[in-house]
């Protein structure tokens, strides 16, 4: 596969380096304004000639796409490995994940078929009418991933867009646009045009407000932090956006849970990727007389995480930058000096934080509030699922929450309590399966993503209403 979106030269001025050792692993172009604009432009003399190529056309190509993508797993994840710290196992898996996204949007595509109806139907009126209601493209979707899913999450906004005839321009994130840029260039070597996946990189800072507010784009999927969010949605006026935000997601325990089965999906929702995800589990919610056993299990778990370099397949690795390390830290120090108890971790070495578990957190405290998107995780006790629903959905995000109990109609009860998109029975907040329905309220997003409702998003119902005359059915035509 060609590398050269990994030479930084002369007309590639943004550095990426290494939140693994600092090295500086390649470069990027900084696009300028008139450049972005020539992207429009031919994205919108494109488009037209793509959406006009049958669906089995554009499916077939999605198809190799994501073969291509899977070949070439390892030397993708290698990259985002690096420039991610991401330990290399789930780098690669971030891959393949990526490319059965791919195959399975192609073939849910097929299935997306509309609707015929008479007038008739509707009081008062004749059946002279014939209504046949189908899906067309948007136009241009402006797709903006994150950095700690690079690939899998450019991959979710670029697969439903560009297989319902959409053009696209992506800009992926400055830390993560290499293996974002490698994997588009998989998609041109199986003949997806070029004019249709454009690639736009550069800081945010710079460029960002130009691209949101262009009027070439038609729609905006974008995936990050729910300020950011806030502020893409005041400046993108009346275009329809798909928003993946923020989370401060809690996990529920009640004292007739299995703990042993609580403690490990909670460890493994908090700190997977070092907690550095929408749905990590960010905040425990037990009932106290089970408080100190599930802490103790929590605990025991964590302490043996592997904490080091991605590439020796570390569970915990170095966050994307040290302003994140830091934050993390002084949240900790703040809740503990509020008192709070550091039962575990609370050290950082640069951008590596140690796996940190904070008891006796208050809602005082911005430790249970504020998304640290690092491995600290804090426990607040509570006397009553009554009061664990009330401190859930004081939260400003709403993305998910996982309960833990043997009892299924109080879990049932709860769940229709909690004000978040999504609720888990016993097992941690997570994204997927892929073709699940993705959703946040409040803060933490705008409409549904998944495979099916993300098509959906990107496509527009159409009308075709045929007039019908009354005929003569006993003569000869």
């Amino acid at each position: 596969m060609a590398r050269k979106w990994l030479e930084a030269d002369a007309d590639r001025t943004l550095p990426v380096v290494s939140p693994v050792d600092g090295s500086v692993i390649g470069g990027v172009h900084e696009y300028t304004h008139d450049e972005i604009d020539q992207v429009f432009a031919t994205a919108q003399r494109a488009r037209a000639r793509w959406s006009a190529r049958p669906l089995t056309e554009r499916t077939d190509l999605l198809h190799r796409f994501a073969d291509l993508l899977a070949e070439n797993a390892a030397e993708v994840a290698d990259v985002l490995m690096m420039e991610v710290a991401k330990a290399c196992k789930d780098a690669k898996d971030e891959v393949v994940r990526s490319a059965d996204y791919i195959r399975h949007t192609a073939e849910d595509a097929k299935r997306i078929i509309g609707e015929t109806q008479f007038s008739d139907s509707y009081p008062g009126q004749a059946r002279n009418k014939l209504a046949v209601v189908h899906r067309v493209p948007l136009g241009t979707v402006l797709a903006i991933p994150p950095f700690n899913y690079p690939v899998n999450l450019a991959v979710s906004k670029i697969a439903p867009a560009l297989v319902t005839g959409n053009a696209v321009v992506l800009k992926p994130p400055s830390q993560g646009a290499l293996s974002a840029l490698m994997m588009c260039e998989l998609a041109y070597q199986v003949g997806i045009p070029p004019e249709v996946l454009q690639v736009v990189t550069g800081r945010g800072s710079r460029i960002g407000d130009y691209l949101v507010q262009h009027p070439g784009v038609d729609l905006i999927t974008f995936t990050g932090s729910s300020q950011t969010g806030a502020d893409l949605a005041r400046k993108a006026g009346m275009v329809p956006l798909l928003l993946e935000l923020g989370g401060k997601d809690p996990a529920i325990v009640l004292g007739d849970a299995d703990l042993d089965a609580a403690a490990s999906d909670i460890v493994a929702g908090a700190f997977s990727y070092s907690g550095q995800r929408c749905t990590a589990v960010k905040r425990v919610l037990v009932i106290d007389s089970v408080a100190d056993d599930l802490v103790a299990k929590i605990v025991e778990r964590t302490a043996r995480l592997t904490v080091g370099d991605p590439r020796s397949n570390a569970q915990i690795t170095p966050l994307v930058d040290p302003e994140s390390a830091a934050g993390a830290e002084r949240m900790t120090k703040d809740a503990v000096a509020a008192g709070a108890v550091l039962v575990h971790g609370g050290g950082r070495d640069g951008n590596l934080v140690q796996p940190t578990v904070v008891d006796h957190v208050t809602e005082e405290m911005d430790l249970a509030w504020v998304e640290p998107f690092a491995p600290v995780l804090p426990v607040i006790r509570v006397r009553s699922a009554a009061e664990a629903i009330r401190l859930a959905n004081r939260s400003e995000y709403g993305l998910q929450a996982a309960i833990f109990t043997n009892d299924i109609d109080i879990a049932i009860q709860i769940a229709a309590r909690l004000d978040v998109g999504t609720v888990q029975v016993n097992g941690r907040t997570a994204r997927g399966p892929d073709h699940f329905p993705f959703l946040g309220t409040k803060a933490s997003g705008m409409g549904t993503q998944g495979v099916r409702p993300s098509i959906e998003a990107m496509t527009r119902v159409k009308s075709l209403v045929v007039n019908l005359r009354e005929k003569d059915l006993t003569t000869s035509v």
